[in-house]
């Protein structure tokens, strides 16, 4: 059914913005997402694609492919290091899957678990960069440092954007029949 919504367009080209914006947000506003010592990460990629999960309906949107094809481009072009994101940004979707079994669909239920979606995410990339010798913060810096001002920005994408993407999924999801002349 993917193949023949108007999702087949849309979901791409919103996975890009979304990976464009994450590296333009975090260039243009660098001073105000890296101020030290505080650093904020802009998710939107994970924004859109838990969203899609949400929105999608019917559809099934191939999301794990997506979310890896995103992870290697997000890697080769943001972080130079090849591996983690193509592993993370799928192992969030399956996190999301998992989570909505337990909730009821509505906007508190999912901004819950966005927020579950973005410290399970956060922390994996913090342990994997201690891990390598990236990064050098203790447990505590992190908290206070990185992952609380991460969530409050992603909180506010969130709130901001939760609405024009539903939008654009419910008028991606209503097409007209072109035979029966229904809306579907």
């Amino acid at each position: 059914m993917y193949r023949l919504s108007r999702l087949r367009y849309i979901f791409p080209l919103g996975l890009f913005i979304s990976l464009f914006l994450d590296g333009s947000l975090s260039n243009v506003w660098a001073k105000l997402f890296f101020s030290y010592p505080y650093s904020m990460m802009s998710e939107l990629v994970l924004l859109w694609l838990v969203l899609s999960y949400y929105f999608e309906e019917e559809i099934e949107i191939p999301l794990i492919p997506f979310a890896a094809l995103a992870g290697i481009v997000f890697d080769v072009y943001f972080t130079g290091i090849l591996g983690l994101d193509i592993f993370l940004f799928p192992l969030i979707v399956e996190l999301t899957k998992v989570l909505s079994r337990y909730f009821s669909q509505s906007f508190l239920t999912i901004i819950m678990i966005f927020f579950i979606d973005i410290v399970a995410f956060v922390t994996l990339t913090y342990w994997a960069y201690s891990l390598v010798g990236i990064t050098h913060m203790d447990i505590g810096d992190y908290l206070v440092f990185t992952l609380a001002p991460t969530l409050a920005l992603n909180l506010v994408y969130f709130v901001i954007l939760y609405w024009p993407i539903q939008a654009i999924y419910t008028w991606a999801l209503t097409q007209k029949r072109s035979k029966k002349g229904l809306t579907k």
